[in-house]
This record gives C-alpha cells, structure tokens and sequence, in this order.
C-alpha cells in the first residue's frame, strides 16, 4: 500500500499525550493546513489515542458541528489520502471551545475543558493575526492556564516591524520560558530545505566551493500565481516585504549562508543563522532605490484566464502602495561570502509558481576548447523547493559527435522518485517537532529580531519614496525594475533566460 493511502499504523512509543489548543480554530489555515497535517500525523501512528485537539474560535460551534466541518475540509484537501478508517479514530480526539480572544470570561471555558490534565504537555498553537498574539497570551495566564510543560507557537507574521514584534516577544516572553515559545516559518519544515542542510553538511564535495571565489552570485526566488485571493484585507496591511522577505527568504539565505554548526542542536544551528542576519549589510535610504525593487500587479492573463489588478481586489483599498512584489541584493559581510550578491525576489501573480535556488558557480578560468559554441556558461547548482522537490546541478558535457562541442547538461535528483515516499507536509514536520519538544526548525527570539533590523530601515526608505511601487501585468516576472536591480551586475533572472 502507498504511504498516501496506509491505514493508521501502530502508534510510536515516543509520542507524548498532549492537548492541542489551537486559536483561530475555524480559519483558513487551520483548515486547509493544521488540522489535515494532524490527520496525517494521526494515519501514521505518530499521535497518541489520549491526545486532543481543541479547535478554539469565536463562531458559535458544537463539538459535533465542528468535528463535521473538520471532515468536510479534511475530505476535500486531503484527496485520495482521506479514509474513513482513520477518521473514525482522529474524530473522537477533536473537541471545541467558543472563545472571543479578547473576552476573559470565556477563558474560563477554555480551563475547564482542560480540567484534570496539567501534566500533560499543552501545545497552544495562535493560528490568528499577530496583534491578538498578546492579549491571547495575557489572558491564558490570568486564566492559570500556562502550566510548565507548555508550548506557544506562534504563526508569522511576528509584528509588523521590529518595536511590534519585541512587544509581542515581551508579552509571551513573561508566561514562557524561551524554550517553551515556537516561531513558526513554515518553509524551514519542507522536505528541499531539510535537504539543503543534507547537501552543505553531509558531503564533503559542495563545503570546498561554497564561498567567495567559487560562487558567483546566488538567487532565491519564490513566486506566487495566485494573487491576494480573500486575504485582501490582511495583505493591504502586511504586504511582500514582510509576508514573505522578513521570514521566509531570510531564512533560506541563512541556512545558505551560515557557518557549519559544531552540532545539529536546535542552538547550535540558531546560533550561526543569527551571526549571517547580523553579517547582513544594512540598506539604508540612499541605497534602497538601489538595491532593491517593489511592484504592484495589474490586470492580466494568468493560465486560461485574466486576473483583477491588485486595486481592484476585495478588501484592497484603491489607493493603495502595498508592494506585492520586492527584489532585494543582499550582501553579507563576512570572509566567507564577501563580493558575492544574493538576490532575493518574491511576489503575487507572477508568471509562473515556483520555489528555488540558484547558486551560480565561476566560469572555468581558461576554456581549451576553441570555437562559437564552446563559450561554456557557468555551472549551476538549482534546488527546487515547490511545486516539486529537486535538486539539479547543470554541468557542461560534449555532445554526441565527431567534433569537440559542449552544452549543458543536468544531473537531476527528484526526492519523490528517489525515495519513493511520500515528503512530510512542512506543517506536519513543525506540529509533530513542537510535540517532541524540538526546537530546531523554530526561530529564536534574536533571529526574529535582527531580521526586523535589517527590514525595517527598507520599509522606511519605501515609505519616503513618493513614487510608489511600480506597476507590472499579471503573468509578467515583475517590474522592469527588477531586472534592472540584478543587470547593474551583469547578471539575469534564472528563470528570465529561457
């Protein structure tokens, strides 16, 4: 039987009884993510038949009407996967609880629902907006609530720039220890990211050439076709900078960038990721216009059809400056990696769905082989991260016949086809590390903190700037000013050269 399809398997020993309390319980994320991450979790024996996962929300819901929306979201996300074998087993482990987060009274229902089970480990997972983050905080703590064992994650965005997230981490800082609070970046759990630690500190071959003088530049590209969908609201408020670069791309450049760990502790790791946010060259006012690039999305064709501008989306306020696109040239300013560029790009209804890498290798320093088509482009080094999971290193080779003629070839590794399983979801990775009381995959309250030192001085300079982000069509790579931003370097976009 497929791992997509498996019944529920015996339970691991190691997995400790908890209670999952999840806020925003009825959301989009929890529905669409959290709660078929859980159901996976539960098919493979990894969670426990004394576990509960209580939804938390303000929307009036019975145990049974929640339990019966769960299903439905569940059937719908999870396909072929979904069997109601494990279901009749995962349903009996839901609960729900009405709260108004902001209501201290209806913590009491919350207490009382978790009555006689204090030694337990308590996951509260705060699936909300951040600006909840700490009156939720607050308030389970005046309700008792927190116990020692407990865990608080916490969904990004952490603030809206860094004053905003040091209150938060305060707040949550005041019940928790800070080996209790987990920092959710989702992209740290997926299976290429994982692999991307493999690469760089299982094998000998790639650690020789990865630095200054063997590195030309590097990209970190992750594109979005949708647009805001029905987030228009959150979106108008949040925008690309810090809904995807804070986090998402700075972490990447981090596991790309940092210093071999002494270890794989959970520290040891956060520990050379903090020293390359730290390294980062700061952007200040007179450089942005510079270094980096912001765009807005404009009516256009995407796939069969043609999508709104962002103006024109529900819950966007038409006169609007949120960027729903940013390019950045980010330096690091260290031994390692002095002299080489990272480009990081992002945004919303782009051309094409995709997450990757590219690390463009020097050229051969003296080609031998004479002639028009034996002008050798550099290697490449491009990890994949979605819509699928690979790694693929383009070398040059001779082509078949008499004469001495090169072209590009790739050594590829398609991790579905290579180890015939299915990947974790990232979140099934992070909800089950949160359960084992991992902490490597989560970010430590001075990384969060020094990425907002380097974002916010951008953030400033874009709010100084009258102009505004440029616009660019739907289905384009952005505005013209991104490929601007990387030829000022005599480079292109990967994925603008074919």
């Amino acid at each position: 039987m497929s791992t997509e399809t498996r019944s529920a398997s015996p339970v691991n020993s190691a997995a400790p009884a908890f209670d999952l309390v999840l806020f925003g319980g009825t959301g989009d994320l929890a529905m669409r993510k959290l709660l078929p991450a859980l159901y996976r979790r539960f098919a493979d024996g990894l969670i426990p038949p004394d576990a509960r996962i209580l939804g938390v929300a303000r929307t009036s819901l019975t145990t049974a009407e929640f339990v019966a929306k769960v299903e439905e979201k569940c059937r719908q996300y999870l396909g072929d996967a979904f069997r109601d074998e494990v279901w009749s087993g995962f349903a009996p482990l839901l609960g729900y609880v009405k709260v108004d987060a902001t209501l201290s009274e209806d913590y009491q229902s919350l207490s009382r629902a978790l009555e006689g089970r204090a030694k337990i480990v308590r996951i509260f997972f705060l699936s909300t907006g951040p600006d909840l983050f700490a009156s939720i905080c607050r308030e389970l703590s005046a309700a008792g609530i927190v116990t020692p064992t407990s865990r608080i994650m916490l969904e990004k965005p952490l603030g809206e720039d860094g004053e905003s997230a040091s209150r938060i981490n305060d707040t949550v800082g005041a019940i928790a220890q800070e080996s209790q609070i987990y920092r959710i970046d989702h992209y740290l759990g997926k299976e290429t990211v994982q692999n991307l630690l493999a690469l760089r500190f299982g094998n000998a071959l790639f650690e020789p050439l990865w630095r200054r003088g063997q590195i030309r530049h590097v990209q970190i590209t992750v594109a979005e076709q949708l647009g805001v969908e029905s987030r228009g609201d959150f979106y108008d408020r949040t925008g690309a900078l810090r809904d995807m670069v804070q986090n998402h791309l700075l972490q990447l450049l981090c596991i790309l960038a940092m210093e071999p760990p002494a270890n794989s502790s959970a520290d040891a790791v956060r520990d050379e990721k903090l020293k390359v946010l730290r390294a980062l060259r700061p952007i200040g006012e007179a450089e942005a216009l510079l270094k980096t690039a912001r765009g807005q999305y404009r009516a256009g064709p995407i796939g069969n059809g043609r999508s709104l501008g962002y103006l024109e989306e529900p819950g966007v306020d038409p006169d609007s400056r949120t960027e729903t696109f940013v390019a950045i040239k980010a330096e690091i300013d260290s031994w390692r990696w002095a002299g080489v560029p990272f480009y990081l790009r992002t945004g919303k209804r782009l051309q094409r769905a995709v997450g990757e890498i590219v690390i463009t290798f020097d050229a051969v320093p003296h080609s031998i082989f004479a002639g028009p088509f034996n002008s050798a482009p550099p290697n490449r080094l491009v990890i994949q991260l979605q819509p699928d999971e690979s790694i693929t290193l383009r070398i040059m080779a001779k082509a078949p016949g008499e004469s001495m003629r090169l072209r590009p070839v790739d050594l590829s590794l398609d991790l579905g086809e290579s180890f015939k399983a299915r990947p974790l979801d990232a979140y099934e990775r992070l909800l089950g590390d949160a359960i084992q009381g991992n902490l490597t995959l989560f970010m430590r309250r001075d990384e969060v903190e020094a990425a907002w030192k380097w974002i916010d001085p951008i953030r400033e300079a874009w709010d100084a700037d009258h102009d505004g982000p440029r616009p660019y069509s739907a289905g384009s790579w952005g505005p013209s000013t991104s490929g601007a931003l990387i030829a000022r370097d005599g480079f292109t976009w990967y994925d603008e050269t074919f």
